[in-house]
């Protein structure tokens, strides 16, 4: 009942995930539409705004939507718009978030990232996952834990970039928040506007109606 029509191969699914279907500018497009349309004030819809914005600089992958959902309901902010926010991060841009966050992180902490980017992250990301998968079987086995290669993701590249998110985060939600505050604040007031004249045409039509006997 809620299989898709037409059964996406992996391929297309990998393919749309960096290039979705009708381009990055049509889901942007969807994405402002959706925003504009949320119940709340413009301040409150502004403040979810700013929570997925400064979500998509954390390295907490996966984890994003719930991240910026508890950020913005403890900013008072609308939930929806902090989910809708964090297509910001995606993957074009999710290179340069993490190369920002990474040097930021580093100089933060009178540290320098070694090796490149992609060693820094792909490989050493790569290294941890195994270290991690080893240690998972290592449970039901006689083989032993190994841990070196996570500890060197996590001070190599988890902790600075985490650290390192707090300052462009910042001030990536704080330019989103006072640019979405009077965008969405003179949309709602045109579509009260045209709601209004709605109305009012609805009763000039009700009213010059014939009365039924």
């Amino acid at each position: 009942m809620f299989k898709r029509r037409d059964s996406r191969s992996i391929l297309r699914i990998v393919t749309e995930a960096f290039w979705p279907r009708g381009g990055w500018v049509r889901a942007a497009q969807y994405v402002k539409h959706r925003m504009r349309r949320l119940p709340g004030t413009p301040e409150q819809i502004a403040r979810g705004v700013f929570a997925g914005a400064f979500t998509v600089f954390t390295p907490f992958f996966g984890l994003h939507f719930v991240v910026a959902g508890l950020l913005a309901m403890v900013m008072r902010g609308s939930i929806l718009a902090a989910l809708l926010a964090t297509f910001l991060g995606n993957p074009l841009t999710y290179v340069p978030i993490a190369w920002i966050s990474l040097q930021t992180g580093h100089w933060m902490l009178g540290t320098s990232m070694r090796g490149s980017l992609d060693d820094s992250i792909f490989s050493k990301f790569g290294a941890a996952a195994g270290d991690l998968w080893h240690n998972v079987i290592a449970i039901f086995t006689p083989e032993t834990a190994h841990w070196d290669e996570l500890h060197r993701f996590y001070d190599d590249v988890f902790f600075p970039w985490m650290i390192g998110a707090i300052i462009p985060g910042l001030i990536c939600g704080v330019i989103c928040y006072y640019l979405s505050v009077p965008v969405i604040h003179a949309y709602q007031k045109r579509r009260t506007a045209r709601l209004r004249k709605k109305m009012e045409k609805l009763r000039a039509q009700a009213g010059a109606a014939p009365a039924k006997r």
